[in-house]
């Protein structure tokens, strides 16, 4: 696989230590999920930042993403905290 660009936001930006990084995973990361156990045996602060997707949303190429969504070549994944807020009416 060809080079994927990483963007870590808020919470998930402050856990990781870094804002985004571009990563050239092994060819059998072919999903999220997969890049996301890659990303976790690289170890470091990235890496523990994903421990608990429980509290963390996914974006693929701008789009939400569920774990199971394909991660390509030259793709964008985000990694993000729930977003809450607007307005009540």
């Amino acid at each position: 696989m060809t080079s994927v660009r990483i963007l870590y936001f808020a919470s998930v930006r402050e856990h990781a230590g870094l804002s985004e990084e571009t990563v050239m995973p092994p060819a059998d990361v072919a999903d999220v999920r997969s890049l996301v156990v890659w990303l976790r045996a690289r170890g470091g602060r990235p890496g523990a930042a994903l421990a608990d997707l429980r509290h963390i949303r996914i974006a693929v190429n701008q789009a939400h993403a569920s774990l199971d969504h394909a991660v390509g070549p030259d793709d964008e994944v985000a990694f993000f905290p729930p977003i809450t807020g607007g307005r009540r009416q």
